[in-house]
Protein backbone atom coordinates (compact mmCIF):
# COMPACT_ATOMS: atom_id res chain seq x y z
CA UNK A 1 0.00 0.00 0.00
CA UNK A 2 1.28 3.58 -0.75
CA UNK A 3 1.53 5.98 1.73
CA UNK A 4 -0.19 9.28 1.32
CA UNK A 5 2.72 10.95 0.19
CA UNK A 6 4.26 8.83 -1.75
CA UNK A 7 5.46 9.90 -5.67
CA UNK A 8 4.53 7.82 -8.58
CA UNK A 9 7.63 6.83 -10.79
CA UNK A 10 8.42 9.12 -13.91
CA UNK A 11 8.33 8.27 -17.14
CA UNK A 12 11.51 8.04 -18.70
CA UNK A 13 11.69 8.67 -22.71
CA UNK A 14 14.19 9.50 -24.80
CA UNK A 15 13.30 13.41 -24.44
CA UNK A 16 13.26 12.99 -20.84
CA UNK A 17 16.67 11.41 -20.57
CA UNK A 18 17.88 14.19 -23.01
CA UNK A 19 16.76 17.14 -20.89
CA UNK A 20 18.57 15.57 -17.86
CA UNK A 21 21.82 14.85 -20.02
CA UNK A 22 21.16 19.02 -20.92
CA UNK A 23 20.83 19.88 -17.44
CA UNK A 24 23.73 17.91 -16.22
CA UNK A 25 26.17 19.10 -18.47
CA UNK A 26 25.06 22.77 -18.37
CA UNK A 27 25.83 21.84 -13.93
CA UNK A 28 28.51 19.94 -14.28
CA UNK A 29 32.10 19.86 -15.98
CA UNK A 30 32.15 15.90 -17.15
CA UNK A 31 33.29 13.35 -19.07
CA UNK A 32 31.54 11.21 -21.25
CA UNK A 33 31.61 7.83 -19.33
CA UNK A 34 30.41 10.09 -16.05
CA UNK A 35 27.67 11.60 -18.46
CA UNK A 36 26.41 7.78 -19.42
CA UNK A 37 26.56 6.20 -15.56
CA UNK A 38 24.37 9.35 -14.32
CA UNK A 39 22.27 8.30 -17.40
CA UNK A 40 21.78 4.70 -16.80
CA UNK A 41 21.23 5.37 -12.49
CA UNK A 42 17.99 7.35 -13.81
CA UNK A 43 17.02 4.68 -15.88
CA UNK A 44 17.84 2.01 -12.70
CA UNK A 45 15.67 4.68 -10.87
CA UNK A 46 12.73 4.55 -13.00
CA UNK A 47 12.72 0.99 -14.12
CA UNK A 48 11.91 1.49 -17.44
CA UNK A 49 11.94 -1.12 -20.06
CA UNK A 50 11.43 0.95 -23.20
CA UNK A 51 14.60 3.09 -22.07
CA UNK A 52 17.67 1.51 -22.89
CA UNK A 53 21.28 1.51 -22.87
CA UNK A 54 21.00 2.33 -26.53
CA UNK A 55 19.19 5.29 -26.06
CA UNK A 56 21.68 6.51 -23.67
CA UNK A 57 24.69 5.86 -26.07
CA UNK A 58 23.31 7.58 -28.65
CA UNK A 59 22.63 10.92 -26.31
CA UNK A 60 26.19 10.76 -25.04
CA UNK A 61 27.10 10.72 -28.44
CA UNK A 62 24.80 13.62 -29.51
CA UNK A 63 26.60 15.46 -26.43
CA UNK A 64 29.95 14.78 -27.52
CA UNK A 65 28.89 16.25 -31.04
CA UNK A 66 27.94 18.97 -30.14
CA UNK A 67 30.66 19.63 -27.70
CA UNK A 68 28.88 19.73 -24.72
CA UNK A 69 31.21 17.00 -23.65
CA UNK A 70 34.80 16.87 -24.22
CA UNK A 71 37.06 14.37 -22.98
CA UNK A 72 40.31 16.12 -23.39
CA UNK A 73 39.23 19.14 -22.22
CA UNK A 74 38.00 17.51 -19.53
CA UNK A 75 41.05 16.03 -18.56
CA UNK A 76 43.24 19.02 -19.39
CA UNK A 77 40.93 21.19 -16.85
CA UNK A 78 40.78 18.45 -14.14
CA UNK A 79 44.43 18.16 -14.14
CA UNK A 80 45.11 21.56 -13.96
CA UNK A 81 42.68 21.98 -10.84
CA UNK A 82 43.98 18.66 -8.77
CA UNK A 83 47.53 19.93 -9.17
CA UNK A 84 46.57 24.03 -8.33
CA UNK A 85 45.94 21.57 -5.04
CA UNK A 86 49.36 19.98 -5.05
CA UNK A 87 48.19 16.98 -6.43
CA UNK A 88 51.20 14.71 -7.80
CA UNK A 89 50.63 13.05 -11.53
CA UNK A 90 50.08 9.65 -9.87
CA UNK A 91 46.74 10.69 -8.38
CA UNK A 92 45.92 12.94 -11.07
CA UNK A 93 46.21 10.12 -13.43
CA UNK A 94 43.82 8.26 -11.44
CA UNK A 95 41.84 10.94 -10.92
CA UNK A 96 41.58 11.07 -14.90
CA UNK A 97 41.39 7.28 -15.16
CA UNK A 98 38.28 7.20 -12.56
CA UNK A 99 36.11 9.76 -14.45
CA UNK A 100 36.80 7.12 -17.21
CA UNK A 101 39.25 8.92 -19.66
CA UNK A 102 41.11 7.11 -22.64
CA UNK A 103 45.06 6.34 -21.09
CA UNK A 104 46.37 8.51 -24.18
CA UNK A 105 44.27 11.52 -23.15
CA UNK A 106 45.24 10.83 -19.77
CA UNK A 107 48.82 10.65 -20.87
CA UNK A 108 48.19 14.01 -22.92
CA UNK A 109 46.63 15.85 -19.99
CA UNK A 110 49.46 15.17 -17.59
CA UNK A 111 52.62 15.94 -19.91
CA UNK A 112 50.81 19.27 -20.39
CA UNK A 113 51.19 19.58 -16.42
CA UNK A 114 53.07 23.36 -16.49
CA UNK A 115 54.80 22.98 -12.93
CA UNK A 116 57.48 20.24 -12.10
CA UNK A 117 56.86 17.52 -9.66
CA UNK A 118 59.03 18.98 -7.09
CA UNK A 119 56.54 22.19 -7.29
CA UNK A 120 53.38 20.31 -6.62
CA UNK A 121 54.99 18.69 -3.71
CA UNK A 122 56.18 21.63 -2.47
CA UNK A 123 52.49 23.29 -3.15
CA UNK A 124 50.93 20.45 -1.18
CA UNK A 125 53.11 21.18 1.81
CA UNK A 126 52.20 24.68 2.29
CA UNK A 127 48.99 23.76 1.39
CA UNK A 128 48.29 21.26 3.87
CA UNK A 129 50.84 22.61 6.31
CA UNK A 130 53.25 20.04 6.06
CA UNK A 131 56.71 19.95 6.96
CA UNK A 132 58.16 23.45 7.57
CA UNK A 133 54.93 24.79 7.55
CA UNK A 134 53.19 23.18 10.26
CA UNK A 135 55.73 25.26 12.81
CA UNK A 136 56.43 21.48 14.56
CA UNK A 137 59.67 20.40 15.79
CA UNK A 138 59.89 16.90 13.39
CA UNK A 139 60.50 14.04 15.00
CA UNK A 140 61.12 10.60 13.36
CA UNK A 141 57.42 9.30 13.43
CA UNK A 142 56.26 12.66 12.76
CA UNK A 143 58.57 13.05 9.54
CA UNK A 144 57.43 9.43 8.55
CA UNK A 145 53.74 10.25 8.72
CA UNK A 146 54.22 13.37 6.80
CA UNK A 147 56.49 11.63 4.07
CA UNK A 148 53.66 8.82 4.05
CA UNK A 149 50.64 11.77 3.00
CA UNK A 150 52.66 13.13 0.54
CA UNK A 151 52.84 9.60 -1.11
CA UNK A 152 49.16 9.45 -0.75
CA UNK A 153 48.49 12.75 -2.51
CA UNK A 154 50.87 10.78 -5.87
CA UNK A 155 54.45 12.28 -4.96
CA UNK A 156 57.47 10.86 -5.36
CA UNK A 157 59.44 9.79 -2.69
CA UNK A 158 62.20 11.86 -3.46
CA UNK A 159 59.65 14.82 -4.53
CA UNK A 160 58.11 14.02 -0.70
CA UNK A 161 61.75 14.45 0.86
CA UNK A 162 62.62 17.42 -0.93
CA UNK A 163 59.17 19.56 0.50
CA UNK A 164 60.81 18.48 3.58
CA UNK A 165 64.15 19.80 3.18
CA UNK A 166 65.30 22.70 6.00
CA UNK A 167 62.61 21.33 8.47
CA UNK A 168 64.60 21.18 11.72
Amino acid sequence: MKGKHAKEPKTCDAATLERLAMHYVARYATSETRLRSYLLRKLTVNDEPECGALTVTTIVEKMARLGFVDDPAYAEMRAGALLRRGYGARRIAGALRDAGIASEVVHTAIEAIPISSSEAAERYAKRRRLGPYSGTLPTRELRQRTIAKLLRAGHSYDDSVAALAGWE
